[in-house]
């Protein structure tokens, strides 16, 4: 039995439905059924009944619309044969149901892209494989996909994640949400792994985005506290309870390594004799970290009973700024930043580049600057990748003129020779 495809509107001037077609004699029936892919007639072979691949007039979509008509096709023959060895009668029924479980997540419906996006979410919250930092980066990434749509006026399916949609898609990220290179790598490195889970699920046939290429991250130009700034900070009375509370967490974190997160896991049953046992979070299947505490340490959770008093990340970033300003921390500070191969030197004051993030690159930068095995501190921090360790370590001048002083302090000034 043959087959075709032919475009319901062939004398439209727009975009127009392409379908399938045959025809089962001894049901007296014409079967036709709707390939959900659209096309100008003038970007169409009417010889050929397939998309124009060759010249200036064809669609730029052209190869993808033709590989989703040469699936229809392998399907077509695929229940054809499949009928023929079982030996049952190849229908059109058979063929509908074949086609319909084939392609049923691949018509043109309008919001099949983010319904999609949605069962993908769902899937993964469901068999608990994100921690909740991951589902709220995929919730942003949605939000960023439908402010996309409106700004760029793009309207995204599955046909339209191509080389076209990467462009505009890349510089809305670094122009519009003044996005960083490393944030920009992240979030395509998450949409990627969405767009593959479509794939693999029959949402589409288009594989476009396995072309896009990332840029490579790029060092942070992050802040670390010397140790006397830390000093100074702990001695720092801020004039309130609340704020004395941030201060505190915020100095033990210096103290420990801990990202703002992994504090609410502390509890009494997980300090013993003076060290931390923890359980990283991000990776259950890392070994238990151990954390010494020491008396500065240890004072600031007893102080609190051990339930250190947190708020939200949001909060806690936001009063360590306050607090950083009233203790005189706004000097102006320059700062690269990064999108892509376009790099920027900016200035801010110091107390706004504080976050809680500044506590962890303070520990291992001080630890560092003491000439603690890398080995010894990664165990404390739970990195793995010596890589992305060596970021947190901020290099400042005091260490350079160190290092030098070190290397050259004991040479002599030669004696001044006679004239």
């Amino acid at each position: 039995m043959t087959h075709t495809f032919y475009l319901k509107e062939p004398k439209s001037n727009n975009e127009t439905l392409i379908l399938f077609s045959c025809y089962f004699k001894h049901e007296g029936k014409k079967f036709v059924y709707s390939t959900g892919e659209k096309i100008k007639p003038t970007h169409w072979s009417f010889t050929e009944n397939r998309p124009k691949l060759k010249g200036t007039v064809k669609d730029i979509n052209a190869t993808t619309i033709k590989n989703q008509l040469d699936r229809y096709s392998d399907a077509f023959l695929n229940v054809e044969s499949e009928c023929k060895k079982m030996n049952e009668d190849f229908t059109s029924k058979a063929l509908k149901n074949a086609f319909d479980q084939n392609f049923k997540k691949s018509s043109s419906k309008k919001d099949l892209f983010f319904d999609a996006f949605d069962e993908f979410m769902d899937e993964k919250k469901k068999r608990k494989e994100w921690k909740p930092s991951t589902i709220k980066r995929y919730q942003n990434i949605r939000n960023h996909f439908e402010e996309f749509e409106i700004k760029r006026k793009y309207k995204l399916t599955f046909s339209t994640i191509n080389d076209t949609f990467f462009t505009e898609f890349t510089d809305y990220c670094y122009t519009t949400s003044d996005h960083s290179t490393n944030t920009f790598a992240r979030n395509m490195g998450l949409i990627k792994t969405f767009l593959y889970w479509a794939f693999k699920k029959n949402y589409t046939y288009n594989n476009s985005f396995k072309d896009f290429k990332n840029p490579e991250r790029v060092a942070t130009e992050e802040i670390a506290l010397t140790m006397d700034q830390l000093q100074s900070i702990f001695e720092h009375d801020t004039k309130s309870k609340s704020l004395e509370k941030v201060k505190d967490i915020f100095v033990f974190q210096c103290l420990t390594g801990l990202r703002y997160g992994e504090l609410f896991l502390l509890n009494k049953n997980n300090i013993i004799n003076g060290t931390i046992y923890l359980r990283e979070e991000k990776d259950v299947t890392k070994v238990i970290r151990e954390i010494p505490l020491f008396e500065l340490s240890e004072y600031i959770l007893k102080k609190y009973d051990y339930e250190l008093p947190l708020i939200s990340n949001q909060k806690q970033n936001k009063y360590l700024k306050d607090i950083f300003e009233s203790a005189g921390f706004t000097n102006i500070v320059e700062y690269t930043r990064t999108k892509n191969k376009e790099k920027k030197t900016l200035k801010k004051s110091f107390n706004n580049r504080i976050s809680t993030h500044t506590a962890r690159r303070t520990f291992i930068t001080l630890l560092k600057k003491k000439g603690v095995a890398d080995k010894t501190i990664m165990s404390m921090s739970g990195h793995r990748d010596l890589k992305t360790f060596n970021t947190y370590y901020k290099v400042d001048n005091i260490a350079r003129k160190d290092a030098v002083e070190l290397a050259f302090g004991n040479m002599e000034l030669p004696k001044l020779k006679k004239a």
